[in-house]
């Protein structure tokens, strides 16, 4: 190793005289001042970071950004929140009051939650870094934007139904079937459990029976379309469904006789047939029958038994006059037709 000169000022000669060191001594010198300065830095940087408790620069930076990103998603998430609120007060009134109101079924649930299970479809955000709560964000915004748009889809349904909220009026059965001239019927059973007039067993009756003479006319209680005529010989025998919409139908059973047929459109005070005691009956009576969304109500519920008699038989000879000029207007038509 070559010594390493130096030149240093001698006062007394006033000259600069050369003097020789090993080479390692300067690299040694260099090395010790590296070694000297990193440990006061990490010195100063652990009485600054450990002691104190103070954030490198760069690192408060990054720390005031991500606390401004925090302080947004909070403030976004308390607004999905709010939408989230309202959403679910829509949908509960949508249930609850519109659907019920109009005859329609709820939105189950597996409908309005479709598509929000299975695959992953945001592992896309963890190949980019996402954190945790940029992600619940993002999954809570999808959610949302799906049932915000089956909810819109759920009330156009309901719009349109709506739109026909005149004629439910005229569909929910709301008479009695029989006319309410005094002593014209009796109710012999009503809705509810009873003893089997037959088996003497304890059953379900799932109508209201209406005790009257054989031949006694069954009018329509709501407009409708007949849904079907058809005859059981130990059950209801000479029966009649009517389909009158919004979630109801009427049921006419153990008639002596029909006067309609499956298809035919009938509105409320038509005759629709006979009282008889066809089927598993033990006299002459009308078997009524009200359901709603598949299941039997009380018809007790849905006619007014103090109708006065002559608002009844006004409604009857309305239908009647209405039917008439159906008739008349309709063979004036062939014969306008014929002669042309």
């Amino acid at each position: 190793m070559q010594p390493f000169r130096r030149y240093i000022f001698n006062p007394e000669t006033l000259t600069y005289e050369k003097k020789e060191l090993p080479r390692w001594f300067y690299i040694l010198c260099r090395v010790s001042g590296v070694v000297f300065f990193g440990v006061l830095f990490f010195f100063y940087l652990w009485i600054y970071t450990g002691v104190l408790g103070l954030d490198l620069p760069k690192t408060a930076r990054l720390k005031r950004q991500n606390a401004e990103w925090q302080a947004k998603f909070q403030v976004l998430n308390h607004q999905l929140d709010v939408y989230s609120e309202t959403l679910k007060g829509i949908e509960n009134m949508d249930d609850d009051v519109y659907r019920s109101v109009f005859g329609m079924n709820p939105i189950p649930p597996e409908i309005r939650n479709a598509g929000f299970g299975g695959v992953d479809r945001y592992a896309y955000l963890d190949d980019l870094g996402a954190d945790a709560d940029l992600k619940g964000t993002v999954m809570r915004m999808d959610i949302m934007m799906k049932q915000a748009a089956v909810q819109s889809k759920a009330l156009d349904e309901v719009s349109v139904v709506s739109k026909q909220a005149g004629d439910m009026i005229s569909h929910i059965p709301a008479v009695p079937p029989l006319s309410t001239k005094k002593g014209n019927f009796s109710i012999s059973s009503p809705f509810g459990w009873r003893s089997d007039p037959i088996s003497g067993r304890r059953t379900m009756h799932s109508g209201m029976d209406l005790a009257a003479d054989k031949g006694v006319k069954v009018y329509a209680t709501g407009d409708g379309v007949v849904e079907s005529v058809e005859y059981q010989f130990s059950g209801y025998g000479n029966q009649v469904i009517i389909n009158h919409g919004f979630g109801y139908k009427t049921r006419y059973a153990h008639l002596s006789a029909t006067d309609v047929v499956e298809g035919m459109t009938v509105s409320r005070g038509d005759l629709v047939g006979r009282v008889g005691k066809s089927g598993k009956s033990t006299g002459p009576h009308l078997h009524y029958e009200v359901l709603y969304k598949g299941a039997q109500v009380n018809p007790y519920n849905y006619m007014d038994l103090k109708m006065p008699h002559e608002e009844y038989e006004a409604m009857i000879e309305r239908r009647l006059s209405d039917s008439e000029l159906n008739r008349r207007t309709t063979t004036s038509d062939i014969i306008s037709r014929t002669k042309r």
